[in-house]
């Protein structure tokens, strides 16, 4: 299998057991940071680039500004707030609200429709 292909079947694996609300809001909120990291590195996949840390997704895309384009800056704003301001609040204390939880899934779903464009765009 190919990264792409890896990074592909993680992210929808994290993505199906984020969305089960059997789960706990800490570990669907871990399942979400994962699976669109995963997604991210699909499309940098595309564009045969590997971040392979989520720490380094800024530094990746900013030097690869041609995976999103003008959804650079977008994308890795929208996925440092996740990973860095909504996260945290889930997975090392107990802050974190049902609002919280509500943004981070915007902010998942703004952050997927971006990626899968990129991955529908035959260029």
């Amino acid at each position: 299998m190919s990264r792409f292909e890896n990074h592909k079947k993680l992210y929808l694996n994290f993505k199906n057991d984020a969305e089960n609300e059997v789960n706990s809001k800490p570990s669907r909120t871990e399942l979400y940071f994962l699976s669109i990291f995963h997604l991210i590195e699909c499309c940098a996949a595309k564009h045969r680039v590997h971040i392979n840390k989520h720490q380094k997704v800024r530094v990746v895309l900013e030097n690869n500004s041609n995976i999103f384009e003008k959804e650079t800056e977008n994308v890795w704003r929208l996925f440092q707030d996740i990973e860095n301001k909504i996260r945290p609040k889930f997975t090392y204390g107990f802050s974190g609200t049902d609002n919280d939880f509500n943004v981070l899934k915007e902010k998942y779903y703004k952050l997927e429709e971006i990626c899968n464009k990129v991955l529908l765009d035959e260029s």
